[in-house]
């Protein structure tokens, strides 16, 4: 999952900070394998702590953690549980640096990397997972992580990009991904990583981690077909960005609910995921927050989603084919009415603690001398690849590009190369996340409702021909 999640972002990217949003996914994953083995696991799954918040030391540096039976499963050893979780954790993170895109410093970021391990996600993890966690002991139902992982990294992610601030407005203008092609590779490698990441989350071999799998599948395939049918009504185009859009929301929402409830649920879940998800991209418009690749509509949102499907259609007799967990009571639907309560308080609960507790961190990080987490707006300009890398996703030449006849498709050819007049207007700016057709400047309180011919702008000579160096 962590080379779909860097193939993912990458081609999402410009093509100047592609290889610094590969570097943040692949370098989080080696600074949670340290912390994670120093004191992650423990601070997460310890045993004998009772607090019901967070952990203590007694696991420290995988102390004592051998043979002896997990906390997810008695029939798998600790070690070889405390390594899946570790996998969990790292994915989560890797989502989480998604919120760097463009504009983030990539060291900065591995000591967010850090501390957000040790003071958002062990604590969460312990709350939902943890034998003596409280969420645990209310009767919170979340199978694979809605709470650590999805509301984790999509809200945590919306308070990173929040401490960030936007990027310049030139930055805006008529962004896309350079590579659909890593998008659409990076989306099917998770989706493979997937079923293992849910199925796994069964803690065995056994008939409940089939259903994960088969529920995996059918959220993410509706979640995808239903995005793509919203695209069409707008822009009458079936994009391949947005079925993978779509497949990755309908994969969160499967996190949080795959072993839990019928493979019915999770078609419906997977058609009302698609929708949420796609008319949620324009929250971070509202908010006035630039989460430039979309993490908290994706992550965040759909998480929630699947933890309140939990509440609603939660089975007894999916949750017992583990042959362990057999007094477990379902959903609203098994006349368990209390647990959709249960289930609303808990997105509450982490999205706030979750949002407060990144924005201090990131704050308290930006104020160590050196440790800046936003880029200066030269390398901002010149894209973090050159700026904090050295490398590029892909090296050549510099090219020259003239923009005199501009022919789009259905439209007459308008020629730019005279200076525009009140008839003949430019194209309108189009921004980042923007699926339905309006303009998207997320600096505007009203920019997710003007449409194009309100916003339309003259262009400067100077664009009539320009240099594109690694851009």
């Amino acid at each position: 999952m962590i080379p779909g999640l860097a193939l993912l972002y990458g081609g999402l990217a410009r093509r100047k900070n592609a290889l610094a949003l590969m570097w943040v996914v692949v370098a989080s994953n080696a600074v949670v394998i340290f912390q994670w083995y120093f004191w992650g696991y423990s601070l997460a799954f310890s045993g004998s702590a009772s607090s019901g918040y967070i952990g203590n030391l007694s696991h420290i540096g995988l102390k004592n953690v051998m043979a002896g039976p997990s906390p997810g499963s008695p029939l798998i050893p600790e070690l070889l549980y405390a390594f899946y979780q570790l996998q969990v954790a790292a994915v989560t993170v890797a989502i989480l640096m998604g919120a760097v895109a463009d504009r983030g410093r990539v060291m900065p970021a591995m000591i967010v990397t850090f501390f957000w391990m040790t003071l958002v996600y062990a604590p969460v993890a312990c709350w939902a997972w943890s034998a003596n966690g409280w969420a645990f002991k209310w009767g919170v139902l979340d199978f694979a992580g809605g709470g650590p992982v999805e509301l984790g990294s999509g809200v945590g992610g919306l308070a990173y990009s929040f401490m960030l601030g936007r990027r310049s407005q030139k930055e805006l203008v008529n962004f896309r991904p350079h590579n659909v092609s890593l998008v659409c590779l990076g989306t099917f490698l998770l989706w493979f990583g997937w079923i293992g990441f849910n199925a796994g989350s069964a803690s065995g071999a056994n008939l409940r981690a089939v259903v994960a799998a088969w529920n995996t599948g059918l959220c993410a395939a509706m979640a995808g077909i239903m995005w793509c049918l919203i695209d069409y009504k707008y822009n009458r185009k079936y994009t391949m960005v947005g079925f993978c859009s779509g497949t990755i929301a309908g994969l969160v929402a499967a996190t949080s609910s795959s072993g839990l409830i019928p493979p019915w649920a999770s078609v419906i879940l997977g058609l009302f995921t698609g929708v949420a998800c796609n008319y949620a991209t324009k929250i971070k418009h509202w908010v006035r927050v630039d989460d430039a690749l979309d993490l908290f509509d994706q992550h965040g949102v759909a998480g929630a989603i699947g933890l309140i499907f939990n509440g609603i259609f939660a089975a007894d007799y999916i949750i017992s084919l583990d042959d362990v967990n057999t007094s477990v009571k379902g959903g609203f639907m098994q006349r368990n009415f209390k647990q959709l309560y249960i289930q609303v308080v808990y997105v509450i609960t982490v999205a706030v603690y979750v949002f407060i507790v990144t924005a201090s961190i990131c704050k308290v990080v930006d104020m160590i001398p050196g440790c800046h987490l936003r880029c200066s707006d030269e390398a901002e300009q010149v894209g973090m690849d050159e700026a904090d890398i050295g490398e590029f996703v892909a090296d050549f030449v510099e090219v020259q590009r003239a923009f005199d006849t501009i022919t789009m498709l259905g439209s007459p050819v308008v020629d730019y190369s005279e200076k525009p007049n009140a008839l003949q207007a430019p194209p309108p700016i189009v921004a980042a996340g923007d699926r339905h057709g309006g303009v998207t400047d997320v600096g505007s309180r009203n920019s997710a409702a003007i449409p194009h011919n309100e916003s339309q702008m003259s262009l400067p000579s100077e664009t009539n021909r320009y240099s594109i160096r690694r851009l």
